[in-house]
């Protein structure tokens, strides 16, 4: 392998080859005729498709990408916003921007962008009255007003990152404080009742504001109150934070550096098994080529070059069709178009002659 290629010639091959397979399954049963992707189930799907489609290679003249464009275009709303029912209005209109910015080379969705980013901005959790000792302050949920996610949250700052907002930007700096108190790491950045619990390092999905019961949710929680971590929100946080503007040498990236190491897996989403599984490989992929690393080194000290390793576990997980799917059917992964989204997007962070990623690399 070459010093300065991140993977082999016969990896760069095989991802190739799956990624075509991939796009023919998009083009040839995904796509509806009006150039949506499972409509049912609202415009981000379609967003994330039609975004995994360019990352891929393909251009805005496309007939797949053209289409999916169009049909997306249908969701802009007066308000700035880009969502069907407006229940899932921060998602939608945040993966919408990743697709709009993707094929805006030609600055045809600059006013479409900037009206979503301010729209995105207005629904942060932080904004008027609300203190920043409020646990749930800088975060923000799928539909904006209450309870904030971490999953959501990092989907607001990798579209305002990757739309033109630097590190230092206000609403960046707003996310980072939800997302430090999103990791299971007893810190001056993290002052939750959860926060010295578990202690490993890892992210979790949501800050409850009141003390929970072990006995409730045992997958989620442990039995001393905590939190437990797991893979997909542990990378989102991690490409959070180095968006956010944190180097290598901050103890949050650290801490959360050791618990890849300590859970590496591209086999199973780490403390979730197969739920979610290919939202894991996206997350994987985006935080680690964020951060600017080619290999990991686990907690045997053995050293994985995750790029080759991701493509071959994909490879080994695609339909017949080119499609990819979850026989888990955890948050819709069964659905044919969303997985392949996912692992298409992950992918895209494998290629050798890829762009590099918006953020700050570690290393």
């Amino acid at each position: 392998m070459a010093a300065d290629r991140p993977i082999s010639s016969e990896s760069q091959k095989k991802l190739d080859t799956i990624v075509a397979k991939g796009l023919q399954y998009l083009e040839k049963n995904g796509q509806a005729p009006d150039g949506s992707f499972t409509a049912q189930a609202g415009p981000g799907l379609t967003a994330l498709a039609v975004t995994g489609t360019l990352r891929s290679g393909k251009t805005v003249d496309d007939p797949v990408v053209a289409k999916g464009l169009k049909a997306l275009e249908g969701f802009v709303k007066p308000d700035g916003g880009i969502y069907g029912n407006g229940r899932l209005r921060n998602y939608e209109t945040c993966v919408a921007m990743l697709c709009f910015q993707e094929a805006n080379a030609d600055g045809r969705y600059n006013e479409t962008l900037k009206k979503a980013r301010d729209f995105v901005t207005r629904l942060q959790y932080g904004q008027g009255e609300v203190k920043q000792d409020d646990v749930w302050f800088g975060g923000v949920g799928y539909g904006g007003a209450g309870r904030p996610d971490l999953s959501n949250t990092g989907y607001l700052v990798e579209a305002l990152i990757e739309t033109g907002s630097e590190a230092d930007d206000e609403a960046i700096q707003r996310a980072l404080v939800f997302v430090s108190r999103c990791q299971n790491l007893e810190s001056k950045y993290n002052d939750t009742q959860f926060a010295g619990k578990v202690n490993d390092g890892g992210f979790f999905y949501e800050i409850p504001r009141e003390k929970i019961d072990p006995s409730t949710s045992p997958e989620r929680y442990t039995e001393n109150g905590g939190i437990r971590s797991y893979g997909s929100m542990t990378y989102a946080g991690l490409k959070s934070m180095i968006y956010a503007g944190l180097t290598k040498d901050d103890p949050r990236v650290k801490a959360a550096s050791q618990w890849v190491a300590d859970n590496y897996s591209v086999e199973q989403n780490p403390g979730m098994e197969s739920a979610g599984l290919f939202y894991y490989y996206h997350t994987f992929a985006a935080g680690l080529g964020t951060a600017g690393l080619t290999e990991v080194t686990d907690a045997d000290g053995k050293t994985h070059n995750w790029r080759e390793e991701l493509i071959d576990e994909l490879a080994k997980r695609q339909n017949e069709d080119g499609s990819w799917s979850n026989e888990n059917g955890r948050w819709f992964e069964n659905d044919k178009n969303l997985a392949t989204a996912f692992a298409l997007m992950a992918l895209s962070y494998c290629d050798a002659d890829a762009a590099q990623p918006a953020g700050t690399p570690t290393e």
